[in-house]
């Protein structure tokens, strides 16, 4: 099993492979920048992830864009083609959705503030055996520890903590429908040792790269609703780099920065 020192090595063996490689932009083939600014902008509009299926226990989740356009690219070359690099960027579009579902919780809104400010755990959806296998690493614990960095230069006191397991036999959810997801997911992921300290009080925000019926989340919140939580603690949250779009969606470019309603707020 890799361990967080070997993902760290191989992202940075990667990168330094990138470095001395042409760049093109990962979301429109352009020369010039990892992601330009234009398909920066595609993760620039955070919106609640509303799955056509919403699946029981879907926890309130935030994607900092839509799964369209030159995203889906993006991420799947970041995914699956060794584009290692693209954690950046990725990775602080992630940022930006963990701050936005942040600011449903009652209370003052995220961003620099006092030290006493509730800790953030940001706990990466683990990828199958066969699936880090295939790929070399693990891509969501890559995107949790550059988001917690980006949160922790913002003021937030976060920290990646992957607090889940899969248990042996869970295949890669990537093909299925809803319904098979579903099943295949169902009673398959562990509550593991907090490493660096307790957790009791922060707020846990599971993170992945994309949430498309929204099976996997729901049975992530499942998992870690059993852990011993005090009275009052904040609900399990969820942020997503990007989000399947309904139909009626389509494949607009963004408009403008997103303003994140959650009707009645989320309760604790």
């Amino acid at each position: 099993m890799a361990t967080d020192r070997d993902d760290a090595a191989m992202t940075g063996w990667r990168a330094l492979a990138d470095l001395v490689l042409p760049r093109t932009c990962a979301g429109c083939g352009l020369p010039g920048a990892l992601l330009c600014a234009g398909c920066r902008r595609w993760l620039a509009v955070p919106r609640l992830a509303q799955p056509r299926r919403h699946p029981d226990g879907f926890p309130p989740t935030v994607a900092a864009g839509g799964y369209a356009g030159p995203v889906r690219p993006a991420v799947l070359a970041f995914k699956e083609h060794g584009r290692a690099e693209l954690a950046g960027p990725l990775g602080a579009a992630l940022a930006l959705a963990v701050v936005a579902v942040l600011s449903a919780l009652p209370g003052d809104p995220p961003g620099p503030g006092p030290a006493e400010a509730r800790p953030v755990l940001l706990v990466p959806v683990p990828s199958s055996v066969a699936a880090v296998q295939r790929r070399g690493r693990d891509h969501v614990r890559e995107l949790a520890r550059v988001a917690a960095a980006e949160l922790r230069t913002a003021g937030l006191p976060a920290r990646s903590a992957p607090l889940l397991g899969r248990r042996r036999g869970t295949r890669d959810s990537a093909g299925l429908d809803a319904t098979a997801r579903r099943a295949n997911l169902a009673g398959r992921f562990v509550c593991r040792p907090a490493r660096g300290g307790p957790f009791l009080g922060a707020v846990l925000v599971i993170v992945d790269d994309v949430v498309s019926s929204g099976a996997t989340l729901a049975e992530a919140a499942r998992t870690l609703g059993g852990l011993p939580r005090p009275a009052g603690a904040p609900p399990v949250l969820a942020a997503v780099v990007a989000a399947t779009p309904r139909r009626a969606e389509g494949r607009k470019p963004p408009q403008g920065p997103g303003v994140i309603t959650v009707r009645g707020g989320i309760g604790t």
